[in-house]
């Protein structure tokens, strides 16, 4: 089952059991009704940003939305095998760590997309985030400020400075991404 499947079924399932109307949640995660619909449906994976706020809404951690949390072990090791498997499209973020209950880091490798446009808002959810570039280019754009950045180059900044990644370079960026909430 692909990671966009399981969300979206693990998302209907907490909001039913929420007692949540589609546009309740949406009201509370201050999304859009129909966003939140083609989440659940599987029809579009939510950004980061916007799985922080259905986590919020639903009032649940936001590794409840992407993977199976593990009581048992305070160590969680994510094999490469496991972690690529199946593979996500690009744009879509793959969680590598931080699913275990009592986290407070979640880390994520993200091919970003060449949108600048208005289709792709800018981002910002509580915490802080480090943003390392594995491959390719990138520009971070945070408020006002922009930069560009290339594979090894690290930003940390506080996540609540509305922020979007996109990729700048010919061949696809890919950056590992680290939230702290």
């Amino acid at each position: 089952m692909s990671n966009k499947i399981q969300m979206s079924i693990k998302l209907k399932l907490l909001r039913v059991q929420a007692g949540l109307t589609l546009e309740a949640l949406a009201q509370a995660s201050d999304l859009t009704r129909s966003y939140v619909s083609k989440v659940e449906r599987g029809a579009s994976t939510p950004s980061i940003g916007a799985a922080l706020k259905l986590a919020k809404a639903l009032k649940v951690p936001v590794e409840e939305l992407f993977g199976e949390p593990s009581e048992s072990d305070p160590v969680t090791i994510t094999r490469v095998a496991d972690a690529r498997a199946p593979a996500p499209a690009q744009g879509e973020p793959r969680v590598v760590a931080g699913t275990s209950p009592g986290h407070r880091m979640l880390a994520f490798v993200l091919q970003p997309g060449k949108e600048r446009g208005r289709g792709h808002p800018m981002s910002h959810h509580e915490g802080e985030e480090i943003l390392y570039v594995l491959k390719g280019a990138i520009q971070l754009q945070l408020a006002n400020r922009t930069e560009a950045l290339q594979a090894g180059d690290c930003a940390h900044f506080n996540s609540t400075v509305p922020h979007k990644i996109t990729s700048t370079g010919e061949s696809p960026a890919e950056v590992l991404l680290v939230i702290a909430a």
